[in-house]
């Protein structure tokens, strides 16, 4: 087996969608000898910036000494993308590996009409790449919720839950207090809870805590407060639950003090816990971190922001980001979402601050038709010009092609997109 034909193996899976449950990836595990057993754990859920915290707070793990891995997912442009260990990609010959082990299992649940997702497998795949290279720590990301997500058989030392928005209303719940009921099921008892959460979001949070006995540790916009910034890096005041921390980081935006104070205070928990790390340790983790297709700049000749914001919260956050940090003759903007996302919302966020829509359509399935979004752009904002380019590809060819210097290329609305077009940027 070769890794093209493991990788057709594995997505044949896809077919299957998502199945909410803990029964199969439990019965799957067992078979493995429960590799998520075998090393410390922080799981880290929430709406927006998982993946942010999770690559910061490996990123400070590392800089401590310790062998961490890193669960991310979707991947952007690769496979081998979601599982890191000490930031460095799983190799391809490692996941052929993987898939040869777990195969026999799989065939054999099969049978008993016990099917894992595509999801299911790829968790059980990191738990025992973790387990066969002997990570200290591993930092694992929520896939879908919390309570029911396949990550959700771990037992870690903290948890983080980002904050809470409307999204996957369909399986998550309609309101946002159903939402963080299912994103709190993440709360193990007696075990801490960060979580940058507001309002009924955070209530519910706290009442799930309360029951579990486990203390939360909450983070606001006050605790945080970028000192300088620009779009060469800033520096943040961070006001931790022990002490204060002035960080310098790579990345841009001004939300991302925000996530680097949920991945501070995570570690000051498990310092409570016995680990040792220094603020140097920190220093060098925040400053080392970087988020590939979040507010990550590709060109500069025309400038082209990629961000891979895909719900209402995150276009709010971009546009915020937009807004404070680049000046700009003409936001041309390059959109593509997933069809089951609340488009018309995040469109009335961005539209009426954007020069020129090119939507535009990716690969996935899912993908909202170029048309439809069209239609919904131009409901929005009539007097906008909206043009289609259905690949993506020529869509950001396009961008280029009328853009002049003092213009910004913005390409969102889904992870996707970007992916397809960090290719081309």
């Amino acid at each position: 087996m070769n890794y093209e034909q493991a990788m057709d193996w594995l997505n044949g899976f896809q077919r299957f969608g998502i199945k909410l449950g803990l029964e199969r990836i439990k019965i799957l595990c067992e078979r493995l000898g429960n590799p998520q057993k075998n090393y410390r754990v922080v799981h880290v859920g929430g709406t927006n910036g998982k993946g942010s915290v999770c690559r910061c707070l490996g990123s400070i793990l590392t800089a401590a000494g310790y062998k961490t891995g890193v669960y991310l997912s979707p991947h952007l442009q690769r496979f081998t993308e979601r599982f890191l260990i000490n930031d460095e990609e799983i190799s391809e010959e490692e996941i052929v590996d993987l898939v040869k082990k777990i195969k026999p299992i799989i065939l054999e649940m099969q049978k008993q009409k016990e099917t894992p997702t595509y999801f299911e497998i790829v968790t059980a795949m990191c738990f025992q790449h973790f387990k066969n290279e002997k990570v200290d720590f591993a930092v694992i990301e929520v896939g879908l919720g919390g309570r029911f997500d396949a990550t959700n058989i771990v037992k870690p030392e903290v948890c983080v839950i980002t904050n809470v928005s409307l999204e996957h209303q369909d399986r998550l719940g309609k309101t946002i207090g159903d939402i963080a009921f299912e994103k709190a099921g993440i709360i193990k008892n007696n075990i801490p809870v960060v979580t940058g959460a507001a309002d009924t979001g955070l209530d519910v949070i706290k009442k799930i805590a309360l029951e579990k006995k486990s203390e939360v540790i909450t983070i606001t916009d006050d605790d945080y407060k970028r000192t300088t910034g620009n779009l060469n890096g800033q520096i943040f005041l961070i006001h931790g639950k022990i002490k204060d921390y002035n960080v310098k980081t790579k990345m841009i935006g001004e939300f991302q003090g925000f996530n680097i104070g949920l991945a501070v205070m995570a570690v000051e928990q498990l310092q409570m816990n016995g680990l040792f790390l220094t603020d140097e340790n920190i220093y060098d983790g925040v400053l080392n971190t970087s988020i590939p297709g979040r507010m990550e700049i590709t060109s500069q000749d025309p400038f082209v922001l990629l961000d891979g914001a895909h719900n209402i919260e995150g276009i709010r956050v971009l546009v915020d980001a937009i807004k404070k940090d680049f000046i700009c003759d003409r936001l041309i903007l390059v959109l593509g979402s997933l069809s089951d996302k609340n488009i018309r919302e995040m469109v009335e966020i961005i539209a009426p601050i954007s020069d020129v829509i090119i939507v535009t359509r990716s690969s996935n399935p899912r993908a909202c038709n170029s048309k439809k979004l069209k239609k919904i752009v131009l409901e929005v904002v009539p007097d906008k010009e909206v043009i289609i380019r259905d690949k993506i590809l020529d869509a950001v060819n396009y961008a280029k092609s009328i853009s002049k210097n003092e213009d910004l290329i913005c390409v969102t609305g889904s992870l996707f997109t970007v992916a397809e077009a960090k290719n081309v940027s």
